[in-house]
């Protein structure tokens, strides 16, 4: 009798041995092609969720398929460990950070190889490592260097829950990501990586095959836009500065018939009038109190203060007021725009509100009565001096080229991108390594004194301010540059700055005297195969290609993108179709199916859910179909059938059909992730075998062939059981190593093949042909068939479409 599957006593004594032989490790001087296959590595929480698994466990599989293709194949792991989670169980737990998490890294690091993912872990990485953070200051200071790190006062985005700033990106509909709580603006003197420069190579995506979605998604975060600034001078005593705004339409500057800044432009305190500075203040205090998103909404009603003071429109040389409104944002354009109410609908609805001009410029505005909304384009210039007639379409161009030419403005191109604001006002990230000294200034800590460590005991304080700021013995320091006092930075980087290079890392993870070697780079970057969520596409993965290509740029790494294939897989949800959460009491826990099914069987059961970008519902009891597939395969591999020499009968070449079909549509599946399908294949195949054992006296070498088959295609999918089986039957160590099958494509054609019969189109009967049969025999059987014989009467067709091996039309 054949032993019982026992699936977690297989999977631990495979995972040991797997552990103890690094059957893993991708050597640098493996003369194979190089495979680097890379998912988003975690941050450690405490626990491995079922979030995790879903990335990783079809990540794993596609990089073991690479791994069985004749792959050298690098696919490590880590762990994104500074941030927030950590300070705040510091100060939930009274312990360090440190402490919290390298903990939890120990305990997911062994959650990760329940698994049985082949991870090279002689690559790990922990970001919050010295050896690691040490280069992490270490780009800090080349960024610096190159002039795309600076330090600027600017208005920020401030979580009070988090007590810290948070990036453009991290606000999500007026919100932080994390917290949820309601974003205020302060303005506060920042550090910056000037990503803005790299605006436009960042809108070219050539030559990597990202997903369509996350293209978009970053087109639209940079948002180019072509227009032209235009320069107004300020009719206030003492103002000499221009008012520069930025338009799409300089075409409409003729309507232009008042202007309106943010309420936080810097020229607003300087061109107020005496009477009207209270108003204006009370305005600008109530405008500070509330979030971008109740700022921009388009049914909030329009409000807005007069200054007191007018510009002059350089086209015209009148005089127009200018108002401060809450819609216009100081961290968008200039801070400033130009109101053409005939044109735009959001100055239209402000202009009728405060009794101001409307002046249309175009001709498709019926001016004997008043106007009931703008109107964007259209038709010909008028109410505009030397362009009245001029064609909309040639508009934008002829005026400016007028400015162009009076040098009262130009053509420009403007980004919704703003520099990257690195700076968190936080203990648990990487120190920025720049010091603060009264003689010289900001000054840079020299590359031989890196890393500056983080101290290891600290006071958490609702302040708003680090809590480095309250450890002198750390924050006071010598200058590099004359060895006088100084202070050190105080503010930590962004945590994304610690996962915008560590796939560079990954390349050479223990090299003491570099982030990595040029010879490192050249044999493993960039990344050919990345897997993550889409929800990373405007931070982690913009980031990671700016990164890139400043790097780039200073000759450290080849090529223009940091990885070559990028697949989003969706997202998981708990059975009652909800996102998990402990509040709703839908959490299915891993360890807990690990224990109770196996992990090979988890695995599967994530993977079967449905399409893997599209994610879905996980509920435990779908995993009984799992675990028959899984206990069929181990009974196959365990009792075979009767085996006989039978290579001519057709129960053998029936076999052999299906075990190719198998290979050819197996492997189509998993280059396109589509591992649910592939599991689907990988059932039927196993069923088929399971009816020729049944039937007795199965061809031997069809029944090998068939059972390695099996075992190689399933091997990415469940690691475990195919590699004992793969054992047992005598077989070299390690199935992971072995070859991925070929499929035979005359052994995979199908004798007969079942095709439509239409007639006019319509579908009358099915008829089974032998799969080379011609026109002329699939018509001869057709018109056997009583429906279609009926149907046709003795009369010859007029025409007859055939598309062998899938249907016969008859037109009669």
């Amino acid at each position: 009798m054949a032993d019982r599957y026992e699936p977690r006593a297989i999977e631990k004594k495979w995972q040991a041995r797997w552990k103890a032989e690094d059957i893993y490790h991708a050597p640098d001087d493996d003369p194979r092609p190089k495979w680097y296959a890379l998912t988003m590595f975690p941050y450690p929480s405490g626990d491995l969720h079922t979030g995790h698994w879903y990335a990783m466990a079809p990540s794993d599989a596609a990089a073991r398929y690479r791994r069985m293709q004749g792959y050298n194949v690098m696919f490590p792991m880590g762990f994104d460990a500074f941030g927030l989670p950590a300070e705040n169980a510091a100060i939930k737990r009274g312990i360090d950070p440190a402490e919290w998490t390298f903990a939890n890294v120990e305990r997911m690091r062994e959650q990760l190889r329940l698994m049985g993912a082949g991870f090279d872990w002689d690559r790990e990485v922990v970001t919050a490592d010295p050896s690691y953070y040490k280069w992490t200051q270490w780009w800090f200071l080349q960024l610096y260097k190159e002039g795309l790190a600076y330090r600027a006062g600017a208005a920020a985005n401030w979580c009070p829950g988090c007590q810290t700033v948070l990036a453009n990106e991290q606000v999500i509909d007026g919100k932080c990501e994390r917290s949820d709580d309601i974003v205020e603006r302060r303005f506060l003197t920042q550090w910056f990586f000037k990503i803005t420069a790299y605006a436009d190579e960042l809108l070219r995506f050539e030559g990597i095959e990202w997903p369509e979605r996350v293209r978009n998604m970053q087109t639209n975060w940079i948002g180019r836009s072509e227009g032209a600034r235009l320069h107004f001078a300020v009719d206030v005593p003492g103002v000499e500065e221009k008012l520069t705004v930025f338009t799409t339409r300089p075409d409409t500057v003729y309507g232009a018939t008042f202007m309106v800044l943010a309420p936080e432009h810097p020229l607003v305190e300087r061109i107020t009038t005496t009477d009207q500075r209270a108003a204006v203040e009370d305005y600008r205090a109530a405008t500070a109190r509330q979030s971008e998103i109740e700022r921009l909404s388009t049914e909030k009603e329009k409000t807005g203060v007069f200054t007191g003071a007018y510009a002059v429109n350089p086209f015209t040389g009148s005089r127009i007021p200018i108002w401060i409104a809450d819609y216009v944002l100081v961290t968008y354009g200039t801070g400033a725009v130009m109101a053409v109410p005939a044109h735009d609908q959001r100055d239209f609805e402000f202009a009728l509100k405060f009794g101001l001009e409307i002046v249309p410029v175009y001709d498709v505005v019926d001016t004997t009565k008043p106007m009931e909304r703008a109107v964007t384009y259209g038709g010909s210039m008028i109410n505009s001096g030397p362009f009245d007639g001029t064609p909309y379409d040639q508009a934008i161009a002829r005026v400016t080229a007028y400015a162009a030419e009076h040098g009262i403005g130009e053509a420009a191109v403007t980004y919704r991108l703003r520099d990257w604001l690195i700076s968190r006002q936080r203990y648990w990230g990487a120190p920025i390594p720049m010091v603060h000294c009264e003689t010289h200034g900001i000054v840079p800590v020299p590359e031989d004194q890196l890393p500056v460590l983080l101290p290891e005991k600290v006071t958490f304080l609702p302040t708003g301010q680090s809590p480095l700021t309250q450890i002198e013995s750390w924050v006071n320091t010598t200058c590099p540059v004359d060895g006088g006092p100084a202070r050190r930075e105080t503010d930590t980087m962004d945590t994304f700055m610690c996962s915008s290079w560590y796939q560079m890392r990954y390349a050479d993870p223990h090299n003491p005297e570099r982030p990595f070697s040029s010879e490192a780079a050249r044999k493993w970057l960039p990344v050919d195969q990345y897997t993550g969520g889409a929800e990373h596409a405007v931070m982690h993965l913009l980031y990671t290609r700016f990164f890139w290509k400043a790097a780039r740029d200073m000759g450290l790494v080849e090529g223009n993108e940091p990885m070559l294939r990028l697949f989003n897989q969706g997202v998981i949800l708990g059975p009652d179709g909800n996102r998990m959460s402990k509040s709703r009491g839908n959490v299915v826990a891993p360890d807990e199916q690990v224990e109770k099914y196996g992990a090979d069987a988890f695995r599967c059961q994530l993977m079967f859910v449905g399409p893997w970008d599209q994610g879905g519902p996980y509920n435990p009891t779908g995993m009984a179909g799992i675990e028959r597939w899984l206990n069929r395969l181990w009974s196959l591999g365990t009792e075979p059938p009767t085996l006989v020499d039978a290579s001519a009968s057709a129960a053998t070449r029936a076999l052999r059909r299906a075990t190719h079909k198998t290979i050819r549509q197996v492997t189509k599946d998993i280059e396109e992730f589509s591992f649910n399908t592939m599991i689907a294949r990988l059932m039927e195949h196993s069923s088929a075998m399971g009816r020729a054992r049944e039937a007795g006296n199965v061809d031997r070498g069809a029944w090998q062939e068939a059972l390695e088959t099996a075992l190689l295609l399933t091997a990415p999918l469940a690691p475990h059981i195919t590699e004992e089986l793969w054992e047992r039957h005598g077989h070299p160590y390690s199935i992971h190593l072995a070859a991925w099958p070929t499929a035979d494509d005359e052994l995979a054609r199908d004798d007969e093949l079942e095709i439509v019969v239409q007639v006019n189109g319509k579908v009358r009967d099915r008829i089974t042909l032998p799969a080379d049969a011609s026109e002329a025999d699939a018509l001869a059987a057709a018109r056997a068939l009583p429906k279609v014989a009926e149907l046709i009467d003795g009369r010859d067709p007029k025409r007859v479409i055939y598309v062998p091996g899938r249907l016969l039309n008859v037109v009669v």
